[in-house]
């Protein structure tokens, strides 16, 4: 007998990436009452939606053959030297920042910081981003980061809208800003009714704009003073938004200091690779009296129930729950973990360091204009920063054509322009081979330029700017950004912040509706391969052919697990999914001449983002009411779909629902809208519920986004990156996203997102988890997580009871807990309680939705029979306490729970006056002796936060105060 084992089974990723063993999984069906899985299975999911057969995906590989097989696709892409700027920049990841925080799960496997007390490191890391983009910008607040530029000069229109005084309709764009921008900006606009104006700032902005947006450094690379422009401007009550390049803001003239009201731009450049076209933290700053309508997250400083300094989000956190159809934006996903990134290069170079890269940049770009001026090539503009546009006549194209054969990328502007921009990771020896690119086109050979000459060149090279338009001002004055200059001081300080929250590498995160599952090592990988990361978005084609292989297959894949017949990978989160989905629905209704289709039916129950994303494309939101059971109420969705007969134009539902049940009525509720002819939207955030069992575009779908993030294990990142694609039926293919400038979809509703392809970088992850886990591993997934929801739901009912199940008493992949009874009989809340798991070391459920006062768990496949029970354990420990406060054992106000949760420093006081031991605080329940998690501050008090609100770093002294 051969000792040798089935090395196809014993090498399976599934194996790794589901966390209960076999033994587990029978252990689990016996509690729930069943033999098999599939007769569990059967039960939970209706026969009516059952797939009929096997998805036809690639047979699953190991993850060394994966890996081979992904590198051998990667080194299709050709890594050229990017001179072609307009947005997208080389930059060098300083290695300490590269293993350890985009490389180091601890930092991109955290959830959105929405439970302060156990997120104070990337709390203080968004801080830092905050504080970086307002002293740059001399702006007086900014966000926690947008998705990129372009969709951020697109909030900064909304912005514009929502708080100006000038009621015109027509938004002002310099047509000098770059091309990806003005096209998201155009999309955004359309369904919103705004008449979008570009032209010269100088004397096309009229009266009748509320709003315009400027760029500096322009598209061409010229540096302008805005001041006067922006005084006329506000002359007409315009506010006005400039595009600026992060840079540059160290050295030239501020948005602040020209009196814009908004500045926007993308801090890819600070340290995060261009990877294709993302992901990249997108920015915006604004004045103190917009703070309220600030699109996105916003980090603010409160203090503790110990009276000490603690950040929180403040203000915008998840308003779309609470706003709906008139919330700010529909932003959910933010890029938190590459404004991390930007925000540590700050820190890591300081004022000083960054003033001699800006200045080096500077003068890369003065020596290039020098060297290519004594071959005859004169550029267009005196003052500019690191952006030249050469006059070219008539030679562009042969221009590049040699460059191109150098390995060398430039931009063709015209036949008679190029457009060269240099960047931090330019060499000397790259000088050389461009410039002599340009000398063999003109035939100039005998002016063959050396490295020497390049040298000569730098060091003579002084500012193409006038005084006058220089920053006046130091930059970056706080200490965090003068400290942390050595690799030892910057290692202990991302080793101290990260040591502060609880990630998925820590312990389980069980929030419903956000799927935080394993992000494998081997999916993270490839991200950081030069041949994804180090490409630009504008490259050649033929530079590209290994992401075009990966995107394509990666696309067949998607509309194989979903039964949609077309995907487009362009959105970079679930809400421009969303709102990508709904623009083509509205662009096919009009096709077929029904402008006036325009109503979008959502049940009560529904995320947030659905109503806020409706809006955005300019339909009106009608609610259908849920029954007791949680269910669409069908009685209520027919008599709607009836009344709006001729305006309906779609439906959104998520499924399984909200409410985490799978509804026996979804194609009925399907069949309903379509008879009226409304489109149905299936929100795929549940998506990790299905995969393998059942295909949205097969019972019913029209369209639908995914969230990789959650199903398809794109981490995270502590609220972002994420990735949401749109998944389409075959009649709605033509109205996916389109970009201009490349070979998309003819009559696409126009890009949502700056890159073609999003967040291109990151989709080598979800290439990666398909690949490595197959047809089967991945139905497995998905039946593992559904029976490991239902495990816990099983265990809890006798201590919470569980407020929805189907018919059948059992639920989907995630459940409710109903704390409300609890709080009416013993004051203690569903905050409370998510407080008290932190000292159990725990992350909360999802807290308050989709109803206020309950709890929702969602523990995915990744998680073992041990973690589950562990977490079972420290809610039914916490139900003990609970009945202590119910029986009068203790009071409310004296339980642990009430003063949740407890810090290290806290239980070291002199005094302890609570009537519960410092043991019950700290150790309540024996396993935390071998792995205590310590939070940083007590109970965060958001109201203080609000009323006093801080949304840049305070001095150190006060920390320490």
């Amino acid at each position: 007998m051969s000792l040798l084992p089935n090395s196809s089974q014993s090498q399976l990723f599934s194996k790794r990436h589901i966390g209960p063993e076999s033994a587990d999984k029978n252990t689990m069906l016996d509690a729930l009452g069943f033999k098999t899985m599939e007769d569990f299975i059967n039960t939970v999911v209706p026969e009516s939606i059952r797939s009929q057969q096997p998805m036809d995906l690639p047979a699953a590989q190991s993850e060394t053959q994966a890996l081979a097989t992904l590198k051998a696709a990667a080194e299709k892409n050709r890594v050229c030297k990017s001179f072609i700027g307009q947005g997208y920049y080389g930059t060098h990841t300083p290695a300490v920042i590269l293993r350890n925080i985009l490389e180091n799960p601890a930092w991109y496997t955290a959830y959105t910081p929405y439970q302060p007390e156990i997120s104070q490191g990337r709390l203080e890391a968004l801080l830092n981003f905050q504080t970086m983009i307002t002293e740059l910008t001399e702006l007086d607040i900014a966000s926690a980061s947008l998705l990129d530029e372009a969709t951020a000069a697109a909030e900064a229109m909304a912005l514009c809208k929502r708080v100006g005084k000038n009621k015109g309709n027509t938004f002002f764009i310099d047509a000098n800003c770059f091309a990806q921008t003005i096209a998201v900006v155009e999309t955004r606009a359309e369904p919103m009714g705004i008449e979008i104006k570009i032209g010269n700032p100088e004397t096309d902005i009229t009266d009748d704009c509320f709003g315009a947006l400027l760029q500096n450094p322009g598209s061409n690379g010229q540096v302008r003073d805005f001041s006067d422009v922006i005084e006329q401007a506000h002359s007409h009550k315009t506010l006005v938004a400039v595009a600026v390049d992060m840079l540059s803001l160290v050295v030239l003239k501020t948005p602040g200091a020209m009196n814009a009201d908004i500045a926007i731009g993308s801090s890819q450049r600070f340290g995060v690779p261009m990877g294709f076209g993302g992901p990249h933290a997108g920015f915006m700053a604004t004045r103190e009296n917009f703070k309220r309508s600030l699109p996105g997250r916003l980090v603010g400083v409160s203090v503790d129930s110990n009276g000490n300094t603690a950040l929180r989000l403040a203000l915008q956190t998840r308003e779309q729950h609470i706003r709906r159809e008139k919330a700010t934006s529909n932003i959910c996903t933010a890029q938190v973990l590459l404004a991390v990134i930007a925000s540590m290069y700050a820190v890591y170079h300081g004022p000083e360091g960054l003033s001699t890269i800006a200045k080096t940049v500077h003068a890369k770009a003065v020596a290039t204009v020098k060297l290519l001026e004594t071959l005859g090539f004169q550029a267009t503009s005196s003052e500019f920063f690191d952006t030249v546009t050469i006059k070219t006549p008539g030679l562009a194209q042969e221009i590049h054509k040699t460059t191109h054969s150098a390995d060398i990328n430039l931009q063709v502007v015209d036949n008679d322009h190029v457009g060269i921009s240099v960047d931090e990771t330019t060499e000397a020896a790259d000088l050389v081979t461009l410039v002599n690119c340009f000398a063999q086109v003109s035939k100039n050979t005998g002016n063959t330029i050396t490295e020497s000459n390049v040298i000569d060149a730098l060091n003579a090279a002084n500012w193409s700017v006038s005084t006058d338009k220089l920053r006046q001002t130091a930059p970056l004055s706080h200490p965090v950004f003068n400290r942390y200059h050595s690799e030892t001081e910057m290692l202990r300080y991302l080793r101290k912040l990260a040591d502060k929250d609880i990630a998925l590498d820590r312990a389980m995160i069980p929030l419903g509706s956000c799927t935080m599952k394993l992000n494998a090592t081997s999916e993270m990988i490839p991200v950081t391969w030069p041949e994804f990361s180090d490409i630009h978005p504008h490259a050649p084609k033929d530079q590209s052919l290994g992401y075009q292989q990966m995107i394509t297959e990666l696309e067949q894949w998607l509309c194989e697990i979903t039964g949609y017949d077309a995907v487009s990978l362009q959105p970079n989160a679930g809400s421009q999914g969303e709102y990508a989905g709904l623009l083509a629905i509205r662009a096919y209704h009009r096709s077929r001449g029904e402008q006036k289709r325009n109503i979008c039916l959502i049940p009560s129950s529904a995320h947030g983002t659905n109503p806020a994303s409706a809006q955005m494309c300019g339909m009106k939101v009608v609610v259908v009411a849920c029954d007791n059971d949680g269910n669409i109420n069908i009685d209520d969705l027919r008599e709607k779909a009836e009344k709006h007969s001729e305006d309906l134009s779609a439906i959104m539902i998520t499924y399984p629902s909200t409410h985490g049940v799978f509804e026996d009525s979804v194609k009925e509720v399907c069949a309903i809208v379509h008879d009226h002819g409304g489109q149905v939207y299936i929100d795929g955030a549940n998506l990790n519920a299905m995969v393998g069992l059942c295909q949205p575009g097969k019972f019913g779908g029209d369209v639908s986004h995914l969230n990789l993030h959650k199903t398809f294990c794109i981490p995270h990142g502590g609220g972002g990156p994420g990735v949401g694609p749109v998944a389409v039926k075959s009649h709605l293919a033509e109205f996916l996203p389109n970009h201009k400038g490349f070979e998309t979809v003819d009559n696409g509703v126009g890009p949502v997102s700056a890159a073609q392809f999003g967040s291109a970088s990151i989709l080598p992850i979800t290439w990666m988890y398909i690949q490595m886990m197959g047809t089967d591993g991945l139905t497995d997934a998905t039946e593992s997580a559904i029976l490991n929801a239902n495990y816990i739901a099983k265990r809890l009912e006798g201590a919470y009871p569980v407020l929805y199940t189907g018919d059948n008493g059992l639920v989907a992949h995630e459940c409710i807990i109903d704390m409300r009874p609890i709080k009416d009989e013993t004051g203690v809340s569903v905050d409370d309680i998510a407080k008290r798991l932190i000292d159990f070391g725990f992350h909360a459920p999802t807290m308050s939705f989709p109803v206020a006062g309950t709890l929702m768990i969602e523990p995915t496949e990744s998680e073992s029979k041990q973690e589950l029970d562990r977490f079972i354990d420290a809610m039914l420990a916490i139900r003990q306490e609970i009945d202590a406060v119910k029986s009068g054992i203790i009071t409310y106000e004296n339980s642990p729970l009430h003063h949740a949760p407890h810090t290290a420093e806290s239980l070291l006081a002199d005094e302890w006056t609570k009537p519960y031991s410092r043991e019950q605080a700290a150790y309540p329940t024996k396993t935390l002796r071998d792995n205590k998690y310590w939070p940083p501050v007590g109970r965060v008090d958001n109201v203080h936060g609000d009323k006093n609100l801080i949304c840049a770093c305070l001095p150190l002294e006060a920390y320490e105060d």
